[in-house]
Formats: structure tokens, C-alpha cells, sequence
């Protein structure tokens, strides 16, 4: 197979290594219904606006940190003219008085004088006419800046709020608001507030975008603390637990030899009815069997050790970390475990402790079962996928050559190792080491034929290169392997949005991954993400929603979070502003917003 490939031509999604871990990753389309690309190109900031419109479009700057300014400052000819009029005694209008007060104001706070510029704004608020909203919504903005510098943050949401009553489209007044409401941790109010800020500026400024993420964040945080305190474990699919438990090369659970049952036989108890539970698939079974074997009496329990272990493997699965690492910490704490099961014990708790974000626990479990068994490839094979999800790519290469060479027919850690390297080659820049990659892969291909991530992370690879219709070979011939298995069905989605931009093709493909496994997070998380893109955004919220019941870890869970709330603050914004998100993109690829009162 003749493949050229270009090292300057890839830009790696976090997805790409789902399968390789063997679990679901988030992977982040968009959180909002625009095409933010520039984030990538566009330098854009908030800077003081010349005019006494606030509804004027704003000068771009540099992105760094912002400096959110008072409205209508005046040029020094104008205040000149003022100060003629002034002394020529020409009567002024309440509108011009007013105008003065708060250009005085303005004076006031450039030096860093809050309180007094505070009193001139007081009188431009009492001299101006009310008809005149747009500088009535100034005045009252530009008093809530004094109050910010002063840190009355209550203050600065009483003045935003009546500026946003004159001008209910005043993007600074949002903004300005949004910071008071982050100051005092009203973090919902200040999403929504930052939300509203990004559709008025139809996502072109850097400085609000970044602003945005980082709220989103921060309240993915706080909602994902909850939901693990208060989620109901839910047992994964098959398809889950099968691609978790065939990356392990010589795990016990499942390499040990059962004696065969007779007719004579009672129904089976404990580890052993466990172990057959497995073997069926009837993974809803396993927790309470093994249960039945702990909780029985010395004489009775021959599997204790291992049901400890099984046990602490589906609550891992489950999302149940604490009762995980409960049934590890038993089986370290026991000397007289059998050395093998120890070592696994400390495997299956080093991925847990990676999960809990606890990276330097978890390494140094590794190492503990490096110790107890130096020549175990599992040690070696599962430690070098967790160096790849931490982008450490040399670390993970040591580790898959110490697990190929311990188990060179190992279908799966050949062909990790293969995409480990292919990552190393992107790293470099190195183009011979990258086409050497791609000969390796088609070795791995040819020494392992049935070995569906052969195909899948080929096609990832020529994914990333853009080579779409080889792509497509490769997870055509994967589904012929593994035609039940919905992160290929994911993936695909994801390349069909890349490639050709066909929602209605993606869109069919997450709905199959999601029919041949309800419980696929991943599936969830990516339709929801295409509504966004959509703008059906109630219908992302569902979708979402339903992610979040099989999301396990942390991580999973706050990148969810954020997702939805993303989603539920452009519906409350949209309805006050009255916008129709359907519109919003055009607006935006116009590059026009009407910011003046409604």
C-alpha cells in the first residue's frame, strides 16, 4: 500500500486514543453552536470605546489581559470645545450637562480617582433625560467601573443591570457584570452573563472566549464534585468491558482454569458463579457473587483473594472508586496473597488512582508491581497507556518495548506501540521515522489479521493525515470485525464532520453506536455536541444529560458538565435576548449584531 504522509498536516484530537485505552475520551467538537476558529487567528480584546455609542463596533487589540474601560471618553479637541461654551456662557442642553458630568467622570477615573468620578456619574444619571437609553446604559456601565476598581462587586451588578434595562444589548454591561458575579462566586449568573457576552460579540472576541472556558469549567467542576457524591454506579456495556479486559495480556481473572462442573454439582456460589458471569457476559452478576465470596466464612472461601479482585475491577468499571480501592488496599494489606494477584492488585489500583487524578500514586503503584513481578508485560503494557494519555510519548515507548519483547504476539500492544511511535514521529517533525510508522503498521496488519485496532488506529492515523478515503477502508474493514462496537461507529462520525461536514451522516452513525450500546458515553457526548453545532440545543441538554449517567471519572464528568451547562446558558440567553440561535451563525458570518436597544 503506497501511503504518502505529511507530518504538517495533522492536529491530534484527544479522542484518537480512545481505543487504545480501552475507554472513552471526551472529545470536544465545540461547546458552542459557532465555529470558534478565531481562537486560532483572530487577536481580538476589549478596548476603551472612542464614542459615546456603545453600540459601535469595538477596536481590536492584542490578547492579553483585559482592560474592560469606561464608555464615551472624549477626545481633548472636544473637551476643549466643552470648556469654550462653557466660558462663552451658551446655555447646554440636559443631555449635554449630563455629558460633561460623566466626561468629568471619565477624567476621574483615568487617574484613579473611583469615588469622585462615582459622584460625577451620580449627576449625569440625575441630568439625563431618560428617552436617551444609550447614554443613560453608558453612565450607568461607566459608574459600575468605578465600583469595580473599588471591589463593590454587589454594586457593580446593581449599575450593570440597570444599564442593561436601557440597553438590554450592551455587551460590556454583561461582561462587567459576569466578572462581579465570578468575584462572588455566583458562578450560574456569571455563565450565563459570559454566554450572552459571546453571542453579542458572535464569538469573535479571544478575551470573552477564554473568559467563558474558564467559568464553564469552574462550574463542570463544581457540579461534577456532586454528581459523583450523588451518582447511582451503573455496570458498563459489553462492548466496554470487552475492550478494557483485552488489553490486559495475562490477567489472572481470566487465564485461570476452573474445574469443569457435573451434573452432580450444586448451582455455583461465589468467585466461581463470578468467573461464569464473566464468562457469559452477565456482568450485572459479578459484584454480588463475589460479595457471596467474601462475606463467607474461611472454610468456605477457596477464591476470597481473587473475588477481592474481581470485585475491585467491575467497581472500577462502575465508577465506584472508593469501594475499588477498598478491595485493593485488602489484597495488598494481605502478605500472603498470591504474588500474582498482589501485582494486579497494584496494576488495577494505579489506573484508579490515575482516574482520581492522582498521577503520582498511581506511577508509583506501577512500580510496586514492577517489583513484585519484573516480568509481567501487563506492568509494562497498561503503564505505557497511561504515559500516552499524559502525552509523556518516550516514557510510553520504553514501556511498549519492555511489554512487546515480554509478549511479542500480543496483537494489541504491537499495534499500540506502532501508534505510540507514530505520535513520537509527529512530535519531531520527522518524516522518514513517519513513513517508517506506516510500514509497521502494515506488518501489524499482516502478522495479526483479526485484531480489529490493527484497523482502527490505522484509520486514526489516516485521519489525522486527512487521507479520508483510506480512512474509510480501514474502518470498513475493522466493522467487519467488530461490527457492534460503537467507538468505531464514534470515530467515524467524527471523520465524517472532519472530511466532508455531513452532519446528517454523523448524526446517523452516533444514533447506530448508541442502538448497539445504550450505554455509550462517548456516543452521547458527541450527538450532543452535533446539536450544539446545530443550534437544537435542548436536545443537546438530553443528550448530555444522558452522557453523564455512564461518565466515570472526574474529568469525565466536569468536561460533561461543561458541555451541558454550556448548552443551558445559550438557552436562557437566547430567550431574554430574544435571538434565535438558528440565526446567531449567520449573524456571526456576516459579522454583524445589532447591540442597540431593542
Amino acid at each position: 500500500m503506497a501511503t504518502f504522509l505529511n507530518i504538517n498536516s495533522v492536529k491530534l484530537n484527544k479522542w484518537q486514543v480512545a481505543l487504545i485505552l480501552g475507554t472513552p475520551l471526551a472529545i470536544g467538537l465545540g461547546i458552542y453552536v459557532l465555529n470558534r476558529s478565531s481562537r486560532d487567528g483572530a487577536k481580538s480584546g476589549k478596548t476603551p470605546d472612542n464614542s459615546s455609542d456603545a453600540g459601535k463596533t469595538r477596536q481590536k487589540g492584542k490578547i492579553e489581559k483585559q482592560n474592560l474601560s469606561i464608555d464615551g471618553t472624549a477626545t481633548d479637541a472636544e473637551l476643549e470645545q466643552k470648556k469654550k461654551s462653557a466660558e462663552l456662557g451658551e446655555k447646554m442642553s440636559p443631555l449635554k450637562e449630563a455629558n460633561n458630568y460623566k466626561t468629568e467622570g471619565n477624567n476621574c477615573y483615568r487617574n484613579g480617582k473611583y469615588d469622585e468620578a462615582i459622584s460625577f456619574y451620580d449627576k449625569a444619571i440625575d441630568k439625563c433625560p431618560t428617552e436617551h437609553r444609550t447614554d443613560m446604559a453608558i453612565f450607568y456601565q461607566n459608574r459600575a467601573a468605578s465600583y469595580e476598581m473599588l471591589k463593590k462587586w454587589n454594586k457593580v451588578k446593581e449599575d450593570c443591570t440597570l444599564s442593561l434595562e436601557y440597553n438590554p444589548r450592551y455587551a460590556k454591561a454583561y461582561y462587567r457584570r459576569a466578572r462581579a458575579h465570578e468575584a462572588t462566586r455566583d458562578m450560574t449568573e456569571c455563565l450565563d452573563d459570559v454566554t450572552a457576552t459571546c453571542i453579542l460579540e458572535m464569538f469573535q472576541n479571544n478575551n470573552t472566549i477564554m473568559f467563558a472556558d474558564r467559568v464553564l469549567k469552574e462550574t463542570g467542576r463544581i457540579d461534577a464534585e456532586k454528581g459523583l457524591r450523588d451518582r447511582v454506579p451503573v455496570v458498563p456495556s459489553s462492548s466496554f468491558i470487552d475492550t478494557y479486559m483485552r488489553s490486559f495480556i495475562a490477567d489472572p481473572l481470566q487465564t485461570m482454569v476452573l474445574p469443569e462442573p457435573t451434573e452432580n454439582d450444586a448451582p455455583p456460589r461465589g468467585f466461581i458463579r463470578a468467573r461464569r458471569a464473566f464468562d457469559e457476559q452477565k456482568y450485572d452478576e459479578i459484584i454480588a457473587a463475589c460479595t457471596e465470596e467474601i462475606e463467607s466464612s474461611e472454610a468456605e472461601s477457596q477464591y476470597k483473594v481473587e473475588a477481592l479482585l474481581m470485585r475491585g475491577t467491575f467497581h472500577l468499571l462502575c465508577g465506584s472508586f472508593a469501594d475499588s480501592k477498598l478491595d485493593f488496599d485488602a489484597i495488598l494489606a494481605n502478605a500472603d496473597a498470591d504474588i500474582t494477584l498482589r501485582t494486579y492488585a497494584y496494576i488495577r489500583r494505579a489506573a484508579l488512582f490515575i482516574q482520581m487524578e492522582e498521577r503520582e500514586k498511581g506511577l508509583a503503584d506501577f512500580a510496586e508491581a514492577e517489583k513484585l513481578k519484573p516480568d509481567n508485560p501487563d506492568v509494562y503494557h497498561q503503564r505505557a497507556q497511561i504515559l500516552l494519555l499524559l502525552e509523556q510519548i518516550d516514557a510510553a515507548l520504553v514501556e511498549f518495548d519492555k511489554a512487546v519483547r515480554l509478549a511479542p504476539n500480543h496483537a494489541i500492544a504491537n499495534v499500540q506501540k506502532c501508534y505510540a511511535e507514530y505520535r513520537l514521529a509527529l512530535m519531531s517533525g520527522d518524516q522518514n521515522s513517519l513513513e517508517r510508522v506506516i510500514k509497521d503498521f502494515e506488518l501489524a496488519i499482516k502478522k495479526f489479521p483479526d485484531c480489529v485496532e490493527c484497523y482502527s488506529l490505522m484509520a486514526q492515523v489516516l485521519a489525522d493525515q486527512q487521507q479520508f478515503p483510506q480512512a474509510q477502508n480501514f474502518y470498513d474493514m475493522a466493522m467487519k470485525r467488530a461490527p457492534t462496537n460503537p467507538a468505531l461507529l464514534v470515530h467515524q462520525a467524527i471523520m465524517m464532520l472532519q472530511w466532508r461536514g455531513d452532519i446528517d451522516a454523523a448524526v446517523s452513525l452516533l444514533n447506530r453506536a448508541i442502538e448497539v450500546d445504550p450505554k455509550c458515553e462517548l456516543a452521547y457526548e458527541t450527538l450532543g455536541t452535533v446539536e450544539v453545532q446545530r443550534a437544537q440545543l435542548r436536545r443537546a441538554v438530553e443528550l448530555f444529560e444522558k452522557a453523564l449517567l455512564y461518565a466515570k471519572s472526574h474529568a469525565e464528568l466536569v468536561h460533561v458538565y461543561s458541555l451541558r451547562n454550556a448548552a443551558l446558558a445559550q438557552i436562557n440567553v437566547t430567550r431574554k435576548l430574544g435571538i434565535d440561535m438558528n440565526s446567531v451563525s449567520a449573524m456571526a458570518q456576516s459579522g454583524f449584531m445589532q447591540q442597540g436597544p431593542m
